[in-house]
């Protein structure tokens, strides 16, 4: 077991060694960069749905952009440092970017509805008008 454990070791450090010499890129640092916004990044997401959900813009505008910055930090040091990267690499950075607006995006509409549907709900146990149940 130790014996298969240093050859995936020294595997890994192989492939390190060659992305920082063929393409500039080194994934030690790349893994730093996203460690450390990853608080900014979840917190960022945690306040702009929630900004959202409550319609707060001018929360929004301060969170929209903490939230992006600390999303696209790890992919903006590729995209500076790296040279002579294969096409795919650009469409898996395009890729990642693109599903992580998605779901942010649904997370929002989900969180939306439920506040869309609790408030439905409060109004018609507090006795509001509800045009749907008169008769025509």
């Amino acid at each position: 077991m130790r014996h298969l454990v240093q050859i995936v070791v020294a595997k890994a450090w192989e492939l390190i060694q060659a992305s920082r010499t063929n393409y500039g890129v080194d994934p030690i640092i790349f893994v730093i960069i996203s460690t450390i916004a990853s608080p900014a990044f979840y917190y960022g997401l945690y306040r702009l749905v929630r900004a959202v959900v409550k319609r707060l813009p001018r929360e929004i505008m301060l969170w929209g952009p903490i939230f992006g910055c600390a999303f696209i930090a790890p992919y903006v040091y590729v995209l500076f440092f790296g040279r002579n990267l294969p096409w795919w690499v650009y469409l898996v950075m395009a890729l990642l970017v693109g599903q992580g607006v998605y779901s942010v995006a649904s997370k929002i509409r989900s969180k939306k509805g439920a506040k869309e549907g609790a408030e439905g709900a409060r109004q018609g146990a507090n006795g509001a008008h509800d045009q749907r149940r008169d008769p025509p």
